[in-house]
């Protein structure tokens, strides 16, 4: 996660996410989608990892009268969530930090794309419990991130597509197979099935699946009423 506190790097940020990412629009439209299904009008919605402000941006100009808490460690992507807002910034309020930094709430609803990739199963698992902590009863979270078969021919052959995407979209053939080497040595990656399982270990239920993209899965999931 070094590369997020580089300037030069964070500046060309935005560029990444559509040409690494199969229908990334497409799922902040569907993650925006879901929580519009239980957030109320003028609902608190808090987005884990929201440096860079992509979907943050998205979710504000969907829904006029939601807030939002944005957290994220990068003190150069907060700046990025910034521009990129503009001025919808005024209905965002954002901390630099991890979700233990984040406000309890109780939220109206939750999400976290492209995050949680990043964190090891025991980590994910103390940020899934400390996410549905913070939301209401029946409130919904979204999540998004890297999850496939971990078993090493299945997980050579989707990194292979994911490269393939990336190269498809515009990357350098070459820098997409390093990044699909960097993903595979330095991510801890869990299978679909590990993640739907701690997903319901954190005390989420009727967990969803919504978005399947070559290395890429989301869910909703919601706090028990």
């Amino acid at each position: 996660m070094s590369s997020f506190s580089d300037p030069n790097a964070v500046a060309r940020y935005a560029e990444g996410p559509v040409r690494q990412v199969p229908g990334f629009h497409g799922m902040q439209q569907m993650a925006a989608l879901l929580l519009a299904e239980s957030v109320p009008d003028d609902g608190q919605v808090l987005v884990l990892g929201a440096g860079g402000g992509l979907e943050l941006k998205v979710f504000a100009d969907a829904q006029a009268g939601w807030h939002f808490v944005g957290v994220d460690p990068s003190a150069e992507m907060l700046k990025l969530a910034n521009l990129t807002l503009g001025p919808l910034a005024s209905r965002v309020e954002l901390h630099q930090g991890y979700i233990d930094t984040a406000p309890a709430g109780p939220f109206d609803g939750a999400c976290c794309l492209l995050t949680l990739h990043f964190l090891a199963a025991e980590q994910r698992l103390h940020t899934l419990t400390e996410l549905r902590r913070r939301l209401k009863p029946a409130a919904p979270l979204v999540v998004a991130h890297h999850s496939f078969p971990q078993a090493v021919a299945e997980k050579s052959r989707w990194l292979s597509r994911y490269a393939a995407f990336a190269a498809a979209s515009g990357i350098p053939a070459s820098d997409a197979k390093n990044a699909a080497a960097a993903i595979s040595d330095r991510l801890p990656l869990l299978s679909p099935e590990q993640d739907v399982a701690l997903l319901t270990e954190a005390g989420f239920d009727n967990v969803e699946l919504f978005y399947a993209g070559f290395t890429f899965k989301g869910w909703v999931a919601y706090n028990p009423s």
